[in-house]
């Protein structure tokens, strides 16, 4: 029979995980041409990125958490909590780490400064056995006094994880465990997540909206994409939540070339920042190298046409 004390902690997770929904944004983090974080243009990043629709915040791979140190990262999640805090929307932050040690000092951080979930990929640096995964995802699980996401960053990142361990994880920890899966083929994955646990696991799409239209009908969580053109994966979502699968087409054509665009981290970086830019958003597009990919003229240039085209695409119908 469970005791009052256990219905209150699991109440509580259900509460916390239920409001991590809908279009989750990772912001990108602004630097001064002197690579110091710009806090100010932060802040109104990521007024600019609620003020545009979105559900929450995120700090992950876009915000070049692999390039900032640990003093860094804590305030910049100082500042990315402020706002989230003031806005009443939740924040999200990765922890994930090379070590299990470094992850739970990350997690406990994060939890401090007013996270409302984190969010784990596996070590990137080593081929890791399933069993180890399950163990360093179980601790941080076990640890975390909030939701843990588990991310499969591997289409740029990192190796794969097994939809047996992940369904595993969820088994073990329900509703505490959210998941993102980025393995390529995207859709195929996520709907294999979604059968391995019954169709029950909280499941985020994490390619920048790019896959929403497909698995939207596999009843995923909502979707987790970069903030540069977060208005129109907002206004994707809508669409296919209202049924609108016109207005959802329109959207996901010029959304789906933009993204393929992006093949890898840098890539990712270097086309948001240089959109976040062109919109006044960014007072520059500056990212911390060394980077395997520079941003050609005639790349600018398509991004500017797919842009106007998507701006068009979410202005018809409303």
């Amino acid at each position: 029979m469970i005791g009052d004390d256990e219905m209150i902690t699991i109440q509580t997770e259900v509460s916390r995980s239920a409001r991590l929904r809908g279009v989750l944004a990772v912001f990108q983090t602004p630097f001064g041409e002197d690579e110091a974080v710009d806090h100010a243009a932060l802040t109104g990043e990521l007024r600019w990125i609620i003020d545009q629709g979105a559900d929450g915040l995120v700090l992950g791979m876009v915000s070049e958490v692999l390039r900032l140190s640990d003093a860094e990262r804590r305030q910049v999640v100082r500042t990315a909590a402020e706002v989230a805090g003031a806005e009443d929307v939740p924040l999200i932050v990765s922890v994930g780490a090379e070590s299990t040690s470094v992850a739970l000092r990350r997690v406990d951080e994060a939890v401090e400064l007013g996270a409302a979930a984190v969010m784990a990929t596996p070590p990137l640096t080593s081929l890791i056995e399933d069993e180890q995964l399950a163990g360093y995802f179980g601790t941080l699980l076990r640890h975390s006094a909030v939701p843990v996401i588990v991310q499969d960053a591997s289409s740029y990142v990192g190796g794969p994880l097994s939809i047996e361990i992940q369904a595993r994880l969820h088994s073990e920890f329900d509703s505490q465990v959210l998941f993102k899966p980025e393995s390529v083929p995207i859709v195929p994955t996520l709907g294999a997540l979604l059968e391995a646990t019954g169709g029950r696991a909280v499941v985020f799409e994490g390619m920048g909206g790019g896959a929403l239209l497909e698995s939207f009908p596999a009843g995923i969580a909502g979707s987790m994409p970069g903030a540069e053109v977060v208005w129109a994966v907002v206004a994707l979502w809508k669409a296919l939540r209202a049924g609108d699968g016109a207005r959802a087409v329109r959207i996901d054509e010029p959304l789906r070339e933009m993204l393929r665009l992006q093949r890898d981290l840098d890539s990712f970086i270097a086309c948001e920042k240089f959109l976040l830019a062109h919109q006044g958003v960014l007072p520059n597009r500056v990212a911390r190298g060394p980077s395997s990919y520079v941003l050609q003229a005639d790349v600018m240039e398509l991004l500017r046409n797919l842009f106007d085209r998507l701006v068009e695409a979410c202005r018809i119908g409303t």
